[in-house]
């Protein structure tokens, strides 16, 4: 092999490692993409000042926990998605993907977190009893209550990903 081969094989390995690195959100932030207004990255400083609202979820040991967080919903309307009176027609259509930090993901019809649909309230929880998460569980966590199994009350969520499903 001639060294020009093998550079440019580092070249590419490089900047596809640059590539992937720059997709992936920050440690610590979240970031609001896909089918959207605009996407957004908001760091848990920016998160955690932001109008809190406490939802109950029933752990698997069958102990309910109070989380504190921001409505999934308001999360979602400052990217511009489509709630209220505009989530009708083909906007019915789309679906939200929650991306965790170890690839585990879950996924939710937009009606199934729109207060115009449900009287449940999603929420992205920063803290529980007055603390922060735990760094394993942390720092954002998907909370959804009334579910008979907290599987999509997912941990360490990087990424909110809507989507049409057309």
């Amino acid at each position: 092999m001639t060294f020009k081969y093998i550079a440019g094989i580092f070249l590419i390995i490089g900047f596809s490692n640059f590539h992937l690195q720059s997709q992936t959100p920050a440690k610590g932030t979240l970031k609001i993409s896909g089918q959207v207004e605009k996407q957004i990255v908001l760091t848990a400083e920016q998160v955690s000042k932001m109008k809190h609202v406490t939802a109950v979820l029933t752990d698997r040991g069958g102990k309910n926990v109070n989380y504190r967080g921001v409505s999934l919903q308001d999360l979602l309307g400052l990217a511009g998605v489509s709630t209220g009176s505009a989530l009708r027609g083909e906007n019915l259509a789309k679906y939200l993907i929650v991306k965790c930090a170890d690839n585990y993901e879950v996924l939710f019809s937009l009606a199934e977190i729109d207060s115009s649909f449900t009287d449940r309230v999603i929420i992205l929880a920063d803290t529980t009893g007055g603390n922060p998460l735990p760094v394993d569980k942390g720092p954002f966590r998907l909370i959804v209550p009334g579910e008979k199994k907290p599987a999509r009350s997912a941990y360490q969520v990087r990424e909110f990903v809507v989507k049409f499903a057309k």
